[in-house]
């Protein structure tokens, strides 16, 4: 029996195929809910609190005024399910609030913000590539001194090793394909800031990597069309079975993948992000956006949405 495709691809879902055909089955086709953890709401926290930072003026961003955005970021997800799912005693969230502190404080080793100049922030954007609609929301999208785009990425987990450093740069080649669409403009710079090192990993993109990262979505679009239409997703066994949330219906840890349906719910749950996020816009402060600037699938300066976690 054939399952129904996504209807989008996204950095997240590209990820989740290519490390598990069978868990992206379960949290893309079969929409299973996942219980949250303390990493993921850690870094949904922070982003929060950095996209508030970033909408001060410029000379206001300091730390203290980061630290504050993180309290009401914290404010902000007191009833989230994100949150109340992870049952924290009041210790326990202190020491959790205390680690998004740490890494607030670390994101000012990396740069200072009040040279930012950002254009877009969660913002949400969709094109169709080779017949595959595309959509990502990207952390942070700037222009540089010289007016060129620049797209930023905020990791809450640690820096990969050298031997995987080109793999974790996938997600921002991603959406530099989706700015190069869109905006007639292919940005100057990708860089994931990782904030627990901290550590920035910087790379220019190119006419080779943009067709790069085209080859790739359309021949994983292709295998997840064939998977569908034959009902055929393999599980892969490996290190990341250890926070998989759906080894209980994994043949590989002796689950029933079809007993996956009887937990299958209904909403919507094809998202373009990891964590949800409050909705994203573009800064009143910001220059507005000339054209091409200015994609019809993206409403400026309004809310942009956000899609919800789990995508």
């Amino acid at each position: 029996m054939s399952l129904e495709l996504p209807r989008t691809l996204s950095p997240s879902k590209v990820s989740s195929f290519t490390d598990c055909a069978l868990a992206f089955r379960f949290s893309v086709i079969d929409r299973l809910p996942e219980s949250p953890s303390v990493a993921a709401t850690k870094g949904s926290l922070v982003h929060r609190a950095l996209q508030h930072l970033f909408d001060r003026e410029p000379q206001a961003r300091t730390i203290g005024a980061a630290l504050d955005d993180l309290a009401r970021a914290g404010a902000e997800l007191r009833d989230d399910p994100e949150l109340t799912g992870l049952h924290l005693d009041a210790d326990a969230e202190a020491a959790f609030m205390a680690e998004a502190e740490v890494l607030v404080r670390r994101y000012f080793e990396l740069e200072d913000p009040s040279t930012i100049r950002p254009i877009g922030l969660e913002l949400m954007l969709e094109t169709e590539v080779g017949g595959v609609t595309l959509r990502g929301i990207i952390d942070r999208l700037e222009l540089d001194a010289d007016g060129r785009l620049v797209v930023t990425d905020y990791k809450t987990g640690k820096a990969p090793t050298e031997q995987f450093e080109q793999g974790r740069l996938g997600g921002v080649h991603f959406y530099a394909l989706l700015c190069e669409r869109l905006f007639g403009q292919r940005p100057a710079r990708i860089q994931l800031l990782y904030l627990a090192d901290p550590l920035a990993i910087v790379c220019t993109p190119t006419d080779a990597s943009s067709r790069a990262m085209e080859r790739k979505v359309g021949a994983i679009w292709s295998a997840v069309e064939r998977a569908c239409a034959r009902d055929d997703f393999r599980p892969r066994p490996s290190k990341l079975c250890a926070w998989c949330g759906f080894k209980a219906f994994c043949p590989a840890f002796g689950g029933d993948p079809d007993l996956a349906h009887d937990g299958a719910h209904d909403g919507a749950h094809d998202g373009a992000h990891d964590g949800a996020r409050p909705a994203g816009r573009v800064p009143d402060l910001a220059p507005p956006l000339a054209p091409p600037l200015a994609p019809p699938l993206v409403a400026l300066p309004g809310p942009v949405g956000v899609a919800a976690s789990g995508s």
